[in-house]
């Protein structure tokens, strides 16, 4: 402000809020607005008016007090202000406020009251329409393995006839074999599937067994596990990642068997890794002893046992609960106090093994070899960091078939596998087994 004379206040009051703008000599000083709170909704038009002029008096106070300026509104009854005599209680208490000020009320065309107007209104926008949009995901390796029945029904090289009868006509059109798919020699959709459960990101080449597993779930033709078996053989990646593992030597005396899911963990760490641009270079391998599923947590070597309670809290704990045991290594980061007091807390037991001991830490070295395989598959398939595979590695290893539990451990955690391109079942609850058999048993049951 540039002294205190020629100060001019104009003031706009409408249904949705309060605007006043303060000048001097044609240069806007301050603005402000308000929404009207809800019993303020319900004031006539004169004590909204004159409402707007009582709140820019009391917000600018330290300007207006004791100068002499002008108030324009576009309400020409306020001009009348301090001679009406009929006022109500709301009226006459803020004309003990107006009162206080060396002003004067003039009035002002609405027309010409543009700026506090302006503030006062909140502009008229079109109603916002949202459009919901149900995005529906579906496998194209179905329609092709539809259409290659179709077409190998009547090819002899198929070799199916004394099969037919056994088929069925499922919900998806498709022909299948105790509920598993038919995948006809026609059309090349054997090779597609072996190349997707051997070669994608969704499973980073298992061995032959697995693969073969994994692939009977869903899909059948004649001499699958030697078709598998001789693609594995064939592949070069496989063959150059692939670890030789021996049976451990002498009598194995293994831990007490879990009780329940994510309640007794073992872990270990792979370090020396390559750094990555995160500054990794370790990977925190993390394996329930009952479900045998894993997490593959990127860390740093020099993360301290305070750090590695914070990851463990953040993406173990929020997952699956405190855990009831623990085995690990003797590692310095493990006997730590910090960490020994960081479980006492949550109730946690911490059992140490020795070096290389099977009886105790031969779960996370056996995860710790099957993890190195699969990133070096990813290397030599994909390319880039190790970190930038981690995470389909931990998918691939949780979503295949484990030989311990003679299923996947997705399956063992969550009750079915999750979904993948060549594992496209349908949606909803997953049938055992048909109607038949079920009412069967209830009957015997009953008996």
């Amino acid at each position: 402000m540039d002294g205190v004379e020629d100060i001019v206040v104009y003031c706009d009051a409408s249904l949705l809020g309060f605007g006043v703008v303060m000048m001097q000599r044609g240069r806007v000083i301050a603005y402000a607005s308000r929404q009207l709170k809800p019993h303020e909704q319900n004031y006539p038009t004169h004590d909204l008016e004159l409402g707007a002029v009582v709140f820019a008096l009391k917000i600018w106070r330290h300007y207006l007090y004791g100068v002499k300026f002008i108030v324009y509104t576009d309400h020409k009854s306020l001009k009348y202000l301090f001679d009406q005599r009929d006022l109500n209680m709301r009226q006459i208490r803020w004309l003990d406020v107006v009162k206080d000020y060396d002003c004067e009320i003039h009035y002002h065309p609405g027309k010409a009251n543009v700026v506090a107007d302006a503030l006062s209104r909140k502009p008229s926008a079109e109603p916002i329409r949202a459009k919901c949009l149900r995005m529906t995901m579906v496998s194209p390796l179905l329609d092709l393995i539809r259409d290659a029945q179709k077409t190998a029904m009547n090819i002899k090289r198929e070799k199916i006839e004394n099969e037919l009868p056994k088929m069925e006509l499922d919900s998806r059109g498709l022909l299948t074999r105790h509920g598993r798919v038919w995948a006809p020699f026609t059309g090349g959709n054997r090779k597609t599937l072996m190349e997707e459960a051997h070669k994608s990101k969704f499973s980073i080449h298992p061995g032959a067994t697995k693969m073969y597993l994994d692939l009977r779930e869903g899909y059948w033709w004649h001499g699958m596990k030697n078709d598998v078996a001789r693609y594995v053989e064939e592949c070069m990646t496989y063959r150059k990642v692939k670890a030789e593992h021996q049976k451990p030597h002498g009598k194995l005396q293994p831990l007490e068997i879990p009780e329940w899911k994510c309640e007794h963990l073992t872990m270990d760490f792979i370090t020396k890794l390559p750094r990555t641009a995160r500054g990794a270079d370790t990977i925190w391998v993390i394996v329930d002893r009952l479900s045998k599923s894993a997490h593959f947590l990127a860390i740093k070597e020099s993360s301290s046992a305070k750090k590695l309670a914070e990851i463990f809290d953040r993406e173990i704990v929020s997952l699956h609960g405190v855990p009831v045991s623990i085995v690990s290594d003797r590692d310095t980061r493990f006997t730590s106090r910090f960490w020994w007091k960081f479980q006492e807390e949550m109730g946690t037991r911490l059992h140490f093994s020795t070096a290389f001991h099977p009886q105790t830490d031969g779960q996370s070295e056996r995860t710790i070899q099957t993890l190195e395989d699969m990133l070096r598959a990813c290397a030599i398939d994909f390319g880039g960091s190790w970190h930038d595979h981690l995470h389909l590695a931990e998918f691939s290893y949780n979503n295949s078939y484990h030989s311990n539990i003679k299923m996947p451990p997705y399956e063992a955690l969550y009750g079915r596998k999750c979904r993948t391109p060549i594992c496209w079942g349908e949606i909803g609850q997953r049938v055992l087994g048909s109607t038949e058999i079920v009412l069967q048993t209830t009957e015997k049951i009953q008996i």
